[in-house]
């Protein structure tokens, strides 16, 4: 190709190529262009919503804040007046960085959690214009923070609920979530006895710690929680009832209420107390009680329940049905036996219906058991069943008839006319005796009634005023000074003696009764009569006996002391001597025969007196015992004196103890014969002497040994006389006794008891001096 060609084609080239350029290039201006309008009209629509959301975060106390990967403050979004509460003095990323200083410093771990592990958190955060709500979340790597203000903009209602919490008598309180009080109630502040708000916070008061256990657990589990406190305020112990409750929105915060249960437990303390002391009642009482509820379930027995019918214990604590029970106590045998049991159980049932008590009942059992049912109406609903056995009283109640019908009898039996009246002055019985006594009739006993009408009736025959008010005052004063027993007599209009006499009775009741006793009045006084005149005799007799024996001594000594005379002549045959040495031994022997009569006759007057003095027993019956030693040797017998050493005086009579002792020794003597032997012994006994004189003679028949100390009895031994009986009373007159002791054939031993010290109740008191 020539180069003109190669030219124009690379002109014509170039040309082309520069058109399609400029063609290229207008299209693509043009493009640009309507990409420019698009890029302007999406810029001026993101403005317009860049702008708006500005609004609407400046337009609420609402701030966030996006953080930097270690946790510091990238950029701040917000109205500027709420970072100026926040941050005061602060602006932009200033204000920025101290909110987010002030987070770390109070929540490091939630801080943490969300900047290193994106763990969303809520919390609140107190600034000086109030709490603010604080959030934490993760999104796209980027952790974000948004700080809300509480209570900023309260509705009508929040305000009134806040008025209401405010003015509530239960104190209130509201703690952030890390367990900062943030606000309270007056009633709150009056329980920690603070002012104000700030000063509970410098104090660093608390309501109660496990009361801020509740809360606290209440915010980590974000439910509701409650709990019970006693709480110890003023002196004095309160209950508390702790509710807990998130606030809603879910910040950690809670709000708390302590609801005072101080009243409703010291009530239910004492509901408790008062129904165990109504248990402890009934389990003290002998009756058995057994309660069933609404459901017919056995709610409550005592144990005297479980005594009467012997169930066991584990069974009616798994609280059976009251048609339960009745079958067990069938089966046991302790229900009434009956045809028709399934009837009879049906009406035992249909008590839970009644509204009032039903009559009471009685169950005879099996074994021979009465026992009396009563049914109410439980004021809880069921019904009170109370079971006693009365099979004792039943008997009781039978023998007492009994007994009343054996006394009403007995008192028919009676000569004594009897009546009985009660306390409240009413006859209550009489007997037949009574009404002949008083010639009244049983109608009108009957009619009368009460003391004053008896009295009246009776009056006609005893007409004796005092008598009747006396006996009243017995009968109905309740004084104890007056129901004395008194007695006392009268005499009737008919000339009878009466003799009449008051009882109180256990029960309050009064016995009256009268005797005719005029027949006994006119035998007493033939009595008296009849003892007067044997007093006169006695001292005739006395005076008898006392001329007599004067009479009889007066020659017995004349008789003694010519027969010693006769004897003594030296040219008088012996068998004249005999004769008159008889003489005087019958003399002498008569003598002291007529001595032992005049003491005799002097005890029983009661005349004889004492001389009391310290008596050696020793010297007393060495003495005795040399009187009577030759005749005893003479019948050919031993004489035995036996005296303890150092026995102590004894305080006595001497010359009526020695007088005694030789009575006993005399009638020895009578009774030994040659080879045997009398003792006289002392021996000393408890407070006493004991003397004995023993024999070794033919002894005393047993059926007479209970009458040997009596007078003039005629023995076998000794004749009649008065001898022993004289030593028997000269013994008890100084205070001991006497006793015989002897077995026919072997022999008798007397013993006189002396008391150490004894008295003479006749004796003048100077001769009872030492």
């Amino acid at each position: 190709m020539a180069e003109a060609d190669i030219a124009y084609v690379a002109t014509a080239g170039a040309a082309g190529l520069a058109l399609a350029i400029s063609a290229w290039a207008w299209r693509l201006r043009k493009r640009l262009g309507a990409r420019e309008v698009e890029v302007e009209a999406w810029l001026a629509g993101e403005r317009a919503h860049a702008a708006a959301c500005e609004g609407a975060l400046n337009v609420f106390d609402d701030v966030r804040l996006a953080l930097t990967p270690d946790g510091a403050a990238q950029s701040v979004f917000g109205a500027p007046e709420a970072l100026a509460v926040l941050a005061p003095g602060r602006e932009g990323a200033a204000a920025a960085e101290a909110i987010v200083r002030a987070l770390n410093e109070t929540h490091t771990g939630h801080m943490d959690g969300l900047v290193a592990r994106g763990e969303p958190f809520e919390t609140l955060l107190e600034s000086a214009d109030g709490a603010w709500a604080v959030e934490g979340r993760a999104l796209g790597g980027s952790a974000w923070l948004r700080l809300s203000k509480l209570g900023g903009a309260e509705t009508a209602a929040d305000a009134g609920l806040g008025a209401l919490a405010e003015a509530s008598p239960a104190p209130t309180w509201v703690v952030d979530g890390a367990g900062q009080l943030i606000w309270a109630n007056k009633a709150w502040l009056t329980e920690v006895r603070a002012e104000t708000l700030g000063e509970a916070h410098e104090a660093g008061l608390s309501f109660d710690r496990g009361a801020d256990l509740i809360v606290a657990e209440a915010s980590r589990l974000n439910a509701r929680q409650e709990g019970f406190r006693w709480v110890s305020s003023d002196g004095r112990r309160r209950a508390w009832r702790i509710l807990a409750e998130p606030l809603a929105g879910g910040r950690g915060a809670v709000i708390a209420f302590a609801i005072d249960m101080t009243e409703a437990e010291e009530t239910r303390d004492t509901l408790r107390r008062h129904v165990e002391a109504h248990d402890e009642t009934l389990n003290h009482l002998a009756d058995a009680v057994a309660i069933f509820g609404p459901a017919k379930r056995l709610a409550f027995h005592n144990t005297a329940f479980q005594q009467l019918f012997n169930i066991d214990p584990a069974w009616l604590d798994e609280r059976p049905t009251h048609a339960e029970l009745l079958d067990r106590l069938r089966q046991k045998r302790q229900l009434p036996e009956v045809i028709d049991y399934a009837g009879w159980k049906a009406s035992e049932l249909d008590f839970y219906g009644a509204a009032e008590a039903s009559p009471d009942d009685s169950w005879s059992l099996p074994d021979g058991r009465t026992l009396r049912v009563v049914r109410q109406p439980h004021p809880l609903g069921g019904i009170l069943l109370i079971f006693s056995d009365i099979t004792d009283e039943l008997q009781l109640r039978s023998r007492y008839n009994a007994q009343i019908q054996v006394q009403t009898a007995t008192l028919d039996k009676l000569n004594d006319a009897v009546a009985v009246f009660g306390s409240d002055g009413r006859l209550r019985l009489n007997n037949d005796a009574f009404e002949s006594f008083w010639g009244v009739t049983a109608d009108q006993l009957a009619e009368a009634g009460d003391f004053d009408a008896v009295a009246a009736l009776c009056r006609p025959v005893l007409d004796d005023a005092a008598l009747w008010l006396g006996l009243k005052a017995r009968v109905a004063d309740p004084d104890p000074e007056s129901r004395v027993p008194i007695s006392g007599e009268g005499r009737t209009d008919d000339d009878r003696v009466v003799s009449w006499q008051t009882r109180p009775l256990p029960d309050g009741a009064t016995l009256v009764a009268f005797s005719d006793v005029t027949a006994r009045r006119e035998l007493e006084q033939a009595l008296a009569a009849k003892e007067a005149a044997l007093a006169e005799s006695q001292a005739l007799k006395r005076e008898f006996v006392g001329s007599v024996s004067y009479e009889l001594r007066t020659p017995l000594t004349t008789i003694v002391g010519y027969s010693e005379l006769l004897e003594a002549m030296g040219d008088l045959p012996e068998r004249s001597r005999q004769h008159a040495g008889a003489i005087r031994v019958a003399a002498s022997h008569l003598a002291r025969s007529i001595d032992d009569v005049l003491d005799m006759a002097q005890i029983d007057a009661g005349e004889m007196e004492l001389t009391l003095g310290d008596m050696r027993v020793c010297d007393l019956l060495e003495a005795c015992a040399e009187k009577v030693r030759g005749k005893v040797e003479g019948r050919g017998a031993v004489l035995t004196v036996t005296c303890p050493p150092r026995l102590k005086p004894v305080r006595a009579d001497v010359r009526r103890i020695a007088q005694a002792v030789d009575h006993l020794l005399e009638n020895a003597c009578r009774a030994v014969s040659e080879g045997g032997a009398v003792t006289l012994t002392a021996e000393v006994g408890a407070g006493e002497v004991r003397i004995r004189v023993e024999d070794t003679g033919r002894g005393i028949p047993y059926h007479l040994q209970a009458h040997v100390f009596d007078r003039f009895v005629r023995r076998e031994r000794g004749g009649p006389g008065v001898a022993l009986a004289l030593v028997k009373a000269l013994v008890e007159l100084h205070g001991g006794w006497a006793e015989v002791q002897s077995e026919p054939g072997k022999g008798a031993a007397f013993i006189l008891h002396l008391p150490v010290e004894a008295t003479a109740p006749t004796a003048p008191p100077e001769l009872l001096l030492g």
